[in-house]
């Protein structure tokens, strides 16, 4: 079975574009913060190309402004408006969180009625996850981020972007 890691990739992407923004006025005049998707996919532990996927659906959400061709994606909304259903709803759709073995035995009673049953369950799952799901923001979970590594105290190294020495190059913190 398959599970779907993309909230909490949506979660990480925004996060980290909003953490890096914060952080960039740390950085020396001469390292313009540059959020690729490369920088990004390193984060992420991914590839540029599915970090674009993930972006292009947070943007057609209203979650996220970028424009292609730029390094300068930034929230399409305060984080403390962002919540966690939002960017389930953005990368996932209307996919529900549990699912049904549409695989059984038509003419097996219990089959049958089993699957009925829980759908009735699992919808009441979904709603009530749904409902939780409201009430955590994205400012929330920066705040938490930030109650676990202090601000301003991120580790000392960068990585390069375009191969450029670092003191010439636009550079992104992790």
């Amino acid at each position: 079975m398959k599970y779907s890691s993309k909230l909490s990739d949506a979660v990480h992407l925004l996060a980290f574009i909003d953490i890096q923004r914060q952080e960039a006025d740390t950085l020396p005049a001469d390292m313009p913060l540059a959020l690729t998707s490369k920088a990004i996919a390193f984060s992420l532990h991914t590839n540029p190309s599915f970090v674009r996927q993930i972006m292009m659906k947070l943007k057609n959400a209203g979650l996220l402004i970028s424009e292609q061709g730029t390094a300068n994606p930034y929230l399409g909304k305060p984080a403390e408006d962002i919540t966690l259903l939002d960017i389930y709803k953005a990368v996932e759709g209307d996919k529900p969180l549990l699912h049904l073995d549409k695989n059984i035995n038509q003419e097996c009673t219990v089959g049958v009625n089993i699957q009925l049953i829980l759908q009735d369950y699992y919808d009441q799952v979904q709603q009530a996850a749904e409902a939780k799901l409201r009430t955590i923001t994205l400012a929330m979970i920066i705040a938490d981020y930030y109650k676990r590594v202090p601000a301003h105290s991120l580790p000392d190294y960068e990585i390069q972007i375009h191969g450029i020495p670092p003191t010439t190059s636009s550079t992104v913190r992790f």
